[in-house]
């Protein structure tokens, strides 16, 4: 009974932060695990959400590591351009996008685990990727810790 307990944590967490991902209008593909991009068909902007480490942090908790990506493709502009700061490129745009797409999630996530007894890192990490893969995406990695009950909790019912 208590691996499900907890393997429910692990799945109510992972589907939690897919339904926000799929209520934001930006977002066309969502994906787990490592392998960002490997999947030919994808639409993008493309949200990848990947669970990276678990700790047992009592008898009642247990925290997560997550690493949340949020890419666009980039699209070059083959035309001569002589605006350096710009490039030809839409690199600021996906930037700019992707960065907004992960501050409403965490925003909504954050106000949701303040709710309902979990707590979550307050200052999550972002770091910029720049080209990523053969599609040259750019956006953002967002890294950030949860510590949730091992209990029944049920984060899909928070979603408003």
């Amino acid at each position: 009974k208590r691996n499900t307990i907890i393997m429910n944590a692990y799945s109510t967490l992972l589907r939690y932060i897919r339904t926000l991902a799929e209520q934001d209008e930006y977002v066309k593909t969502i994906t787990t695990g490592e392998d960002i991009d490997l999947n030919k068909g994808n639409l993008f902007p493309l949200f990848n959400i990947d669970i990276t480490e678990a700790t047992f942090t009592s008898t009642a908790t247990i925290s997560f590591s997550l690493n949340i990506q949020c890419l666009d493709i980039r699209e070059i502009n083959n035309e001569n351009v002589n605006d350096k700061f710009y490039l030809n490129d839409n690199s600021t745009d996906n930037f700019n996008s992707t960065l907004t797409c992960l501050n409403a999630l965490w925003v909504k996530m954050y106000r949701d685990f303040a709710k309902n007894n979990i707590t979550a890192s307050e200052s999550p990490t972002l770091q910029q990727i720049t080209y990523s893969d053969k599609n040259l995406l750019d956006g953002w990695d967002m890294t950030f810790d949860v510590e949730m009950p091992i209990s029944e909790t049920n984060l899909c019912f928070w979603i408003t």
